[in-house]
């Protein structure tokens, strides 16, 4: 019996861009990296699937969250949508920028 290794979405259409060759472990490594290197002053970065994919980036300064939005949407060719902040659960000193991980 043959096996299927394909990524596919939740409505199960098989997902444009997503390369076999590249284990998805090393893509949301490659995505990690860029967070960071983009945002080395951030207290923590983090990735959540819950249906769909999303970046999350404390920082310590509220005069930094503007900074992190503006940055996000070029980063990536656009990989991040939905931008929203807020804070960051059991850090009540820290903010919280969120974004959808597109490609």
């Amino acid at each position: 019996m043959r096996k299927d290794a394909s990524l596919y979405s939740i409505d199960g259409s098989s997902l444009s861009g997503a390369s076999s060759d590249e284990p998805l472990t090393d893509r949301l490594n490659r995505v990690l990296e860029m967070l960071r290197a983009e945002f080395p002053h951030a207290v923590d970065i983090g990735l959540e699937f819950d249906g769909k994919l999303h970046a999350h980036i404390d920082v310590r300064g509220g005069e930094e969250v503007c900074g992190v939005e503006s940055k996000l949407p070029n980063l990536g060719e656009g990989m991040f949508t939905q931008i929203a902040h807020g804070a960051t659960p059991h850090h009540p000193f820290f903010h919280r920028i969120s974004s959808v991980v597109e490609g």
